[in-house]
């Protein structure tokens, strides 16, 4: 408890701080200004953001995880070791002894199942995940079970790829909940939802200390942690949405490292000797959503003719600055089968061509929800810029995170630009959000982008269930090659660029690492000469 107060104590000074006063950061606590205004959640069975995600990789333990620099070397976590049936349907998981829970409590089988299923029976954002497998509410009981303290045991219904099965549990959805905790602040049946959504009942590197929407999110190191305890005994993120408010932060060391850095800041640091930069590819993309609810967006000739109308070259080179490569297929390069084809580019003459031929030469008016961070919100006009060069009036609509998201999910937008991150390292975790909607209707089960663009790939459905059970590595390949460039050809999204993801550190910390997914982004080897 003393730790905790003590961690509130510096948490709530240095977030709320003036930029002005503060002075050189404690040299045990890590400090960061990072854009987190996208968290809506802290439990792990709904977190579905970039911020959130990154929370709780740092601050549950999970089944498996792999290698970030070589994320096919999978390994165990709270899983200390598996064994997959001959049939391929039944996963037997060994649970590691000596891992407590911030409680107090100790992490058995028990808790691992719990959590599963609960992801399964809470039905929020992520749930998909597991439920590809054939997990529903009413079966999961049994699907799903703990025949010991050190035995969790998976029964899926088909035999997947195993790596497919085992790149799931490394997902969010793998997180690992204390039951006991969990479930002594359950209401309404919700099994303890709506307590876990502020409040923690892990057992990673990091403990939650306290977090305020929008302005700040501070962690307390986990002494006690059964892989090493962190350096750092503190994480304070300030949530600082301006880059040249980042900038000075960093340049005069009041936060460690800068998150959120655009291409005039980077720029400008360069050649600052107390200031360094780390990169990391991700397998995030930028892309636009493009409703198929919209009577203009649903012909395929403006869908064609607004990827013609993207200065894809104009934007890496000057809003992303490095942090962005050209990338128009769904699958991040790195993944299994990604396509690097990329054809098109900014070309007015044959997007008008186009617009005619679907009836529209004058064009038309759109509009366009766009999260107003500083990156995406130049993008925005760029394309406003360009898209008015052949008639297409764009009406920008800037909001939060939180906001754009629960109106993109609520399929209520027109366009929706964002950045789309892999959920785990198998192709399937794009697959199946781009070229997979088994249910079109409003009140659909599986909400994948396709339905959040209410969009019936129709047979792409089917070559997408079929490519995780197909065992044959160059196979499989072909399949994941021939979806993408039909999602290319035919769906209602322009990808545009693969994320690099950029942070500025002050040259006196070591071992931030970043990974190839946000979740991956880890404090806990953090030190400070």
């Amino acid at each position: 408890m003393r730790k905790l107060i003590a961690g509130l104590i510096l948490g709530t000074a240095l977030a709320s701080a003036p930029i002005s006063a503060m002075a050189e950061t404690p040299k045990n606590a890590l400090v960061m200004a990072f854009s987190i205004d996208d968290i809506i959640t802290l439990d792990p069975a709904e977190i579905f953001e970039f911020s959130g995600a990154e929370y709780s990789g740092n601050t549950y333990d999970r089944l498996i995880g792999y290698d970030i620099d070589d994320v096919s070397k999978i390994h165990g976590v709270v899983a200390e070791s598996w064994d997959v049936s001959e049939d391929g349907k039944t996963y037997t998981f060994k649970i590691r002894d000596g891992i407590k829970f911030a409680s107090g409590d100790a992490l058995t089988a028990e808790d691992a199942a719990f959590s599963l299923r609960r992801v399964i029976k809470l039905d929020l954002s992520p749930a998909f995940i597991l439920g590809q497998f054939g997990l529903t509410k009413d079966n999961v009981d049994t699907q799903i079970t703990a025949p010991d303290d050190h035995t969790l045991v998976l029964k899926v219904d088909k035999p997947y790829a195993p790596t497919f099965v085992l790149y799931c549990l490394t997902a969010g959805v793998g997180s690992v909940v204390d039951k006991k905790e969990v479930m002594a602040h359950e209401k309404d049946g919700d099994m303890g939802h709506e307590w876990l959504k502020t409040n923690y009942a892990g057992s990673g590197p990091f403990e939650l200390n306290k977090w305020t929407p929008n302005e700040s999110l501070s962690l307390v190191a986990n002494d006690n942690y059964w892989d090493g305890a962190p350096a750092m005994k503190r994480v304070i993120i300030r949530s600082v949405t301006e880059a040249a408010s980042q900038q000075l932060l960093l340049q005069k060391g009041d936060i460690d490292i800068a998150r959120n850095l655009e291409a005039d800041q980077i720029a400008s640091l360069k050649d600052n000797k107390d200031i360094k930069f780390q990169k990391k590819s991700k397998g995030t993309v930028w892309y636009l959503g493009l409703s198929q609810k919209n009577e203009y967006l649903s012909n395929p000739k403006v869908r064609e003719a607004l990827k013609y109308l993207v200065d894809y070259n104009g934007i890496a080179d000057t809003i992303l600055a490095g942090r962005g490569t050209i990338h128009q297929a769904f699958l991040p390069d790195g993944f299994l089968g990604a396509s690097n084809d990329n054809p098109y580019k900014l070309d007015v003459a044959k997007a008008k061509e186009l617009l005619k031929e679907a009836g529209y030469p004058d064009g038309f008016s759109v509009t366009m929800d766009t999260r107003n961070t500083t990156a995406i919100t130049a993008m925005a006009q760029s394309l406003q810029a360009t898209w008015s060069l052949a008639g297409i009036n764009l009406e920008i609509i800037p909001g939060d995170g939180g906001q754009t998201l629960t109106k993109y999910r609520a399929r209520q937008h027109d366009i929706y630009i964002g950045r789309w991150g892999a959920d785990y390292q198998d192709p399937n975790t794009n697959a199946s959000t781009f070229a997979w909607n088994p249910d079109n209707s409003d009140d659909a089960a599986a909400k994948p982008l396709a339905w959040r663009n209410s969009w019936d790939p129709k047979e792409m459905t089917a070559e997408t269930e079929a490519a995780i059970l197909e065992r044959d590595t160059q196979k499989r390949i072909d399949m994941y090659k021939d979806l993408q460039k039909k999602v290319m050809d035919k769906g209602p999204f322009v990808v545009m660029f693969q994320e690099t993801e950029i942070a500025g550190v002050r040259s006196n910390v070591q071992n931030f690492k970043l990974g190839p997914s946000f979740d991956d982004n880890k404090y806990r080897f953090v030190t400070k000469d």
